[in-house]
């Protein structure tokens, strides 16, 4: 399943420490069967949606708790506006929360804070999916 190629991984939040966390938790490969990750930081909206419409993003990792567009709507626009949307991953301020994410049709959720393993077996597991694809 391994290529040259990296996969193309959006991390949308306001806050640089949530998106930090997410990126060390990750790595620049996170299993050994995908190939290498390539990180867009994003902490606006509107670059949120330029660079998922430019269509080169293999996931998005996006914060439901972002300000002042949260991940959970972000997520749903996505969905609802891009054809063949890449995997979404939301996430979310509380376990509780996790009704919400559905709501988002995002493809998967996990709350803060960000647990590094919960975190990577999520990513991996949708990743495979769109490198399958």
């Amino acid at each position: 399943m391994s290529s040259d190629k990296p996969l193309k991984v959006l991390v949308y939040s306001d806050d640089v420490h949530t998106r930090e966390q997410v990126i060390l938790a990750l790595g620049r490969r996170p299993h050994p069967d995908l190939p290498e990750l390539e990180y867009v930081e994003v902490a606006t909206e509107p670059v949120v949606i330029q660079n998922m419409d430019a269509g080169d993003i293999a996931l998005a990792v996006l914060d439901g708790e972002a300000v002042p567009a949260g991940g959970m709507g972000v997520a749903k626009q996505l969905k609802d506006e891009i054809a063949h949307c890449p995997p979404l991953l939301v996430l979310t301020g509380r376990p509780q929360d996790a009704w919400l994410a559905t709501w988002s049709r995002a493809d998967a959720a996990l709350p803060h804070p960000i647990d590094p393993l919960r975190l990577a077996e999520a990513v991996i597991a949708l990743l495979r999916g769109r490198v399958a694809a």
